[in-house]
């Protein structure tokens, strides 16, 4: 359980990351997933981060510079524009619908317009969750040039698409459905210089 606790990435460029132990057993037709961050980076940053052998970017959340992120679902992304923020933590949630085609987001509880990515897609399985940093394409190694410094908490995923309301409660650790992990009951390990803060 890490309520109330926060991961911190101290160094930048790093080569630091924290992986979720558990594995998604099945492909996903639909997922969503939430974290908050604060950061004062204005470089592009990996925040969450899921490849598989095929697919470097099989799920990615990025923030190419403040003011912007991009979600990628199987090596394609959309671009969503936010308002910049240096001073505040940001919390956000990510959803994609394989049948629709649908990505919902979240900024701060607040939704932004849906757009579309990768109708009839299946994102793989049996590969660790990690974020942090994220893969460069092709080669498959780490790109420190992309990792991420400062604190990451609240961490939710779902195999499911879900609904504004629930990201509401989710930005306060208390989500109203069951997650595939969260941050309450939470399996992960730290690699390299990764703080675990009250």
């Amino acid at each position: 359980d890490l309520y109330r606790k926060v991961f911190v990435f101290r160094k930048d460029p790093s080569d630091a990351y924290v992986v979720v132990r558990a594995k998604l057993e099945q492909p996903l037709q639909n997922f969503t997933v939430c974290l908050r961050s604060y950061t004062d980076l204005t470089r592009p940053h990996s925040l969450f981060s899921y490849a598989t052998k095929v697919q470097d970017n099989e799920i990615l959340l990025f923030k190419p510079k403040p003011g912007e992120y991009r979600l990628y679902v199987g090596g394609r992304f959309v671009t969503l524009c936010i308002p910049k923020s240096t001073t505040a933590s940001e919390h956000i949630c990510a959803s994609w619908e394989s049948s629709t085609s649908l990505v919902g987001f979240w900024f701060n509880g607040k939704p932004w317009p849906h757009k579309g990515l990768q109708r009839g897609y299946t994102v793989g399985r049996r590969r660790p969750l990690c974020w942090g940093r994220s893969r460069t394409p092709l080669r498959g190694s780490f790109d420190a040039q992309q990792s991420f410094m400062g604190e990451i908490s609240s961490v939710y995923m779902w195999d499911m698409g879900t609904s504004t309301s629930a990201m509401a409660v989710a930005m306060h650790n208390s989500p109203s459905e069951a997650p595939t992990f969260g941050w309450r009951n939470f399996p992960y390990k730290m690699v390299g210089k990764v703080y675990l803060k009250p």
